[in-house]
Parts: structure tokens; C-alpha cells; sequence
């Protein structure tokens, strides 16, 4: 599970990750300043000094390298929810900081660069296989710290994995789909925390 790394769609042409980083890295700050949505792959190739066809030797689509840069986004959410879940010594504990750190990397997001956290809720609402491969990371998370807590005796057993994982996961949806967290932000930080709550109790043996 320590793997957090996630594979970008829409990708081509040369391995030469220094000028495949380049176009991302400038793509980045284009989006940054003017967003993903009012902006085309020629308005990008202008603004970057690179030709359009340049571009698209690396990247199918507009859209593919969003992916990129939404996969950079995502990673380092679940970097930081493995570096912060080290420490904790109960699945209890586990959850409990899951939910918390979901909830702080995604709002640092969307305080810090709005326009790229408008990437991640495109990712979201048009199911990109980032978004994709972020929810099943965040599964694969969620389901050790499930089974770390029934060996311990700290949940119950009876209900299937895949059950206990879904529902949790259904609601967390509020405080980690990006579409969701902006109109949740007035229940921060409270709801999360009271739902965390709520979901170990439902996990009491």
C-alpha cells in the first residue's frame, strides 16, 4: 500500500519525461491563471512557446493532460494521508486521521490554487481514470485499516469488507469529492469529525 503513485491516461509518443514534464509543469501554471475549462490546447501551445503538434506528441487531449496534472494533485493527497497514518498505532486512530487528512489535503487545494482544484472536480464529475484510481487507493487505505481493526477486536466482523467499505466511503463522499467539499465548507471542521465518530461506532464489536 505504500505505492500512492497513479498512471495517467491519455499519454503518447516519446518517453522523454524532462519535455513531457516541461509541457505539464507549464500547463500548470496556464491553468493556474486562467483554468482548465476556458482554455484550449492551442490557447496552451501559444502561451508555453510550443507548437500544437508538439503538444500533441505527448498528450491525445486537452484533457490528458489534466490528468497529469490532476494525478500530481491526488498523489500528494494520499502521500500525505500514508506519511500522516505512520504514527497512529490504532485502527481507530487510522480512521479517525483518514478522514481528517482527506478533508485538510483537499482543502488546501482548493484554498491555495482554486483554478487547479477546478482540475480535480472535472476529474471527479467526468470520472477520469485519475479520479478513478484515487478512489481506489483510498479503498485499498480504508480496507487495511478495516481489517488491521477487526484483528485487533477494536470492529465487528460480521458485515463483508466490501460492504463496511462502500458505506463509509458514501459518506466521506461530502469532505472528498471535489464537487461536494465547496458546498460543504460551513460544516468544516465538524461534520467530518462527527462522521468519523459516527462511523466507529457503527464499527464497535
Amino acid at each position: 500500500m505504500n505505492d500512492v503513485s497513479t498512471t495517467t491516461a491519455g499519454q503518447r509518443g516519446p518517453a522523454d519525461t524532462h519535455k513531457r514534464g516541461a509541457i505539464v509543469s507549464a500547463a500548470k501554471a496556464h491553468f493556474s491563471h486562467y483554468g482548465y475549462d476556458k482554455t484550449t490546447v492551442s490557447d496552451l501551445a501559444k502561451a508555453i512557446g510550443f507548437s500544437k503538434a508538439y503538444i500533441y506528441k505527448f498528450f491525445e487531449s486537452k484533457q490528458a493532460i489534466g490528468e497529469a496534472i490532476c494525478t500530481e494533485c491526488l498523489t500528494h493527497i494520499l502521500y500525505g494521508i500514508h506519511e500522516s497514518l505512520k504514527d497512529a498505532t490504532t485502527a481507530t486512530d487510522k480512521l479517525r486521521i483518514l478522514f481528517k487528512k482527506i478533508v485538510e489535503e483537499s482543502l488546501l487545494l482548493f484554498f491555495d490554487d482554486r483554478k487547479l482544484y477546478d482540475i480535480a472536480a472535472a476529474s471527479a464529475r467526468e470520472r477520469w481514470k485519475s479520479s478513478q484510481i484515487y478512489a481506489s487507493r483510498v479503498t485499498e487505505i480504508l480496507h487495511g485499516i478495516i481489517l488491521e481493526g477487526r484483528d485487533s477486536g477494536e470492529f465487528e466482523r460480521k458485515t463483508p469488507l466490501d460492504e463496511v467499505g462502500r458505506s463509509i466511503l458514501q459518506v466521506m463522499q461530502p469532505f472528498m469529492n471535489p464537487m461536494m467539499l465547496e458546498h460543504n465548507l460551513d460544516a468544516l471542521p465538524e461534520a467530518p469529525r462527527e462522521v468519523a465518530n459516527l462511523v466507529l461506532r457503527s464499527l464497535a464489536p
